[in-house]
């Protein structure tokens, strides 16, 4: 499943965090630091150190916006979130066709699985030219190009890439989730189920036919999340 969700961080939130992105100085690296076997003969582009003060201090703002979004929650029904990185695309930068490495190490030594793959856009789509991020499924590839705030999740198995920038600076948060769902197509019926539910309970519909519904939500959940 591919989804974009708006309005995570707000106008305000974004200003605060590209200001503080374009004051880190020594904290930005080359972005190869944290590609994998596969990935870094094809990345080109900069990113702020991981485990730097200010990854830590902007991260925690992209994590508290997530709690707070229930669009997020209902489609990736998140387990453990990797600590939100920072990346920069300047002219002539490109990340080439790869698909994220399968398991990541948590700052606290705990082992995550990568199930959905997210990026955050931080800048406007007019600030920069290139820059899409082109996500392939079984329907073909996908370019994605959003608004400042706004935020696409995809399935981590997927092979994408970052078209090259020619003009400007792309600027954005990048993680992955560990989901309670580990198959994505399960991911997708709860989210439509969710969906329904909320709706029915929009329009006062018959209230023993959503109490059932909700516990087949749950039922399946149970049956399907994983610790």
């Amino acid at each position: 499943m591919l989804l974009q969700i708006p309005g995570v961080l707000s106008a305000e939130q974004i200003q605060g965090v590209r200001s503080r992105l374009q004051a880190a100085g020594d904290a930005w690296v080359d972005g190869r630091a944290t590609a994998g076997y596969s990935g870094a003969p094809v990345k080109r582009n900069q990113q702020i150190a991981e485990h730097s003060p200010i990854a830590r201090e902007l991260g925690d703002v992209v994590l508290a916006a997530l709690e707070r979004h229930p669009l997020f929650i209902s489609a990736v029904l998140p387990n453990q979130v990797y600590p939100p990185l920072f990346n920069r695309y300047g002219a002539g930068m490109t990340f080439g066709d790869h698909v994220d490495g399968a398991v990541r190490l948590l700052p606290n030594g705990i082992k995550l699985r990568t199930d959905v793959s997210v990026t955050l856009f931080l800048s406007s789509p007019d600030e920069y030219d290139g820059g899409e991020l082109v996500i392939e499924d079984t329907y073909g590839a996908h370019a994605v190009k959003l608004a400042a705030g706004d935020m696409i999740a995809y399935p981590a198995t997927s092979v994408h890439r970052v078209t090259p920038v020619t003009r400007g600076v792309r600027v954005a948060s990048f993680f992955w989730v560990q989901s309670l769902v580990r198959s994505d197509a399960q991911r997708a019926l709860l989210f439509d189920m969710d969906n329904a539910i909320q709706r029915l309970n929009a329009t006062d519909a018959d209230e023993t036919a959503r109490r059932t519904l909700v516990g087949c939500y749950h039922n399946l959940l149970r049956l399907w999340s994983e610790p």
